[in-house]
């Protein structure tokens, strides 16, 4: 809801409105906030504003509480596994415990720097993250880094809050984008089919986020109830089998088939016909998503911490060799970070998955010798009826281990200590920092393991004349050719089927043959009868 008035000086003018997003079953909001007499204050912290906010909306900090974006912790309940970013230990930046400072900048909230943030307080809660329209809204670190990468947050324009307090509305995509397009450390280096270039796609791009077209808000699919959203990367669901339920769309799940229904295609041809029967093997983003990163934006593929720390003059520094699409230079190294590949237009990899992500955590004690090491590996099989086939992204990264215990680690990254890596340049006095804060059993010896990553691909949907066809995956060397438990004709080759399947399409055609042939001569009878 962007307001009449004019900015105040140090906040950043919206572009001309852009047609309302669609938020799932909500349409909008039903008051003016720029007339609410308690936004009309000058606020100095986030935090004052949340209490303004609370004050009208006042179960919605308790609802806020209860959900993974505050939490950032997650049980799930067929394994018992407690995930989570506070948790998890990543191929990316490696692990957000013990660097809150910097990570927690995505954490829904204010001032979360240590293991004392308080997550019973509502008044931590930050509003603005989600609900901002100007476009102005920004973030910096809960605590001070080390000078080397504080540059990177200087020359900010003045933010006020009280512009922003007074203009806002139902989340956009550059809401939720503002961190999730942005996770890993930089534009679509995470996930491959989040970027920038979804705040404002084309329909060839997005065909329902495209803003001249259906334009969903994320929270078209990701539906709310009580600050809570629908889908998890944590328990995907991978096979729906209930459809859109009765009435119309669920608000639990975040599936296809919650709004398509368990028969997307028409049935108006034989080939449609067969399409909905592949639904029962074959998730809808695997035909509909043909490539990811798309869109002029790269992602990242690979990431070797191994070259970190390289400095010059004894200073860090980086180098931009990577030029994307839309003409922007990406990092391919960085002295805190090390190198890094990026790619394009990619052809997802292709797997049977039931949904169920396998997490290795802190505590997991695995092979050295066995690499590459999953760090989050999947099931599923043809045999399995909670399996589809599934397109994924692929990360693969080296990074620090304990060599001694064969566990990943906690690195101490963040900070304006001597011990922070992101700065001092020591992976070994960074290590035993992070595990001793933590109370964690560390062998002082650390060495790089190559580890690996999935990301279920299901953003970017093609429009459906940019689907795969039937011949994309129906050949010797279509994308499915090194998927195992199928049978498809046309890429795999068997004796019998193949004498089977020539038999049939003779049989069928001298059926053809032979009903042509009687009613030729049935006519030709006829006609003579009647010209008689």
């Amino acid at each position: 809801m962007a307001s009449a008035e004019s900015p105040p000086r140090g906040a950043v003018a919206e572009p001309p409105p852009s047609p309302l997003q669609v938020s799932g079953p909500l349409t909008g909001g039903t008051a003016d906030h720029t007339k609410f007499e308690i936004l009309q204050q000058p606020f100095t912290d986030g935090p004052s504003v949340t209490k303004a906010c609370l004050s009208c909306h006042t179960e919605a900090g308790q609802h806020f509480m209860q959900n993974i974006h505050w939490r950032w912790e997650y049980k799930n309940p067929d394994t018992g596994q407690i995930l989570g970013k506070k948790h998890l230990v990543n191929n990316f930046c490696t692990n957000a415990r013990g660097n809150e400072g910097m990570c927690a900048q995505c954490h829904a909230g204010y001032g979360w720097r240590d293991e004392d943030f308080d997550f019973t307080d509502e008044t931590n809660i930050d509003c603005l993250v989600c609900h901002d329209t100007t476009g102005s809204y920004f973030k910096t670190p809960n605590s001070e880094g080390h000078p080397a990468c504080a540059v990177m947050f200087e020359d900010m324009p003045p933010l006020n809050l009280s512009w922003v307090a007074r203009n806002v509305g139902l989340p956009r995509r550059a809401n939720c984008g503002s961190c999730h397009f942005h996770g890993g450390g930089g534009d679509n280096v995470k996930h491959g089919d989040l970027s920038s270039a979804m705040v404002d796609p084309p329909r060839e791009l997005d065909v329902h986020m495209a803003a001249g077209g259906l334009n969903f808000a994320c929270t078209a699919c990701h539906v709310t109830t009580r600050h809570i959203w629908a889908g998890s990367r944590y328990r995907v669901i991978a096979k729906d089998t209930e459809g859109t339920g009765r009435p119309g769309q669920r608000r639990d799940v975040a599936t296809c088939e919650s709004c398509h229904g368990l028969a997307p295609h028409p049935v108006t041809s034989v080939a449609n016909f067969k399409l909905n029967d592949h639904i029962s093997s074959i998730a809808c983003q695997t035909c509909h998503i043909p490539e990811y990163a798309r869109g002029g934006v790269a992602t990242m593929t690979d990431w070797d911490w191994r070259t970190a720390g390289r400095v010059r003059d004894g200073e860090g520094y980086y180098e931009k060799g990577y030029v994307q699409g839309n003409g922007e230079k990406r990092y391919t190294y960085k002295s805190i970070k090390g190198d890094f590949r990026y790619a394009e237009d990619l052809v997802p990899e292709y797997a049977w998955f039931d949904g169920q992500m396998h997490y290795t955590t802190i505590d997991t004690r695995f092979d050295l010798a066995a690499q590459p090491i999953e760090i989050n590996g999947f099931r599923g099989s043809r045999g399995d009826p909670a399996s589809r086939i599934w397109p994924f992204k692929p990360m693969r990264t080296w990074q620090p281990v304990d060599l001694g215990n064969g566990t990943l680690v906690y690195a101490h990254l963040w900070g304006e200590d001597e011990a922070a890596y992101w700065g001092g340049y020591d992976m070994g006095v960074s290590i035993e920092q992070g595990m001793k804060d933590f109370g964690l059993d560390y062998s002082g010896q650390y060495g790089y393991a190559e580890t690996l990553s999935w990301w279920p691909i299901t953003h970017m949907v093609a429009p459906k004349e940019d689907a795969l066809a039937c011949r994309d995956c129906h050949a010797a060397d279509g994308r499915l050719a090194g998927l195992d438990g199928v049978y498809l004709p046309g890429r795999d080759r068997h004796g019998l089927l193949d004498v089977i399947g020539i038999l049939a399409v003779l049989g069928t055609l001298l059926a053809i043959l032979v009903h042509a042939l009687i009613r030729r001569f049935t006519n030709r009878g006829q006609q003579h009868d009647g010209h008689a």
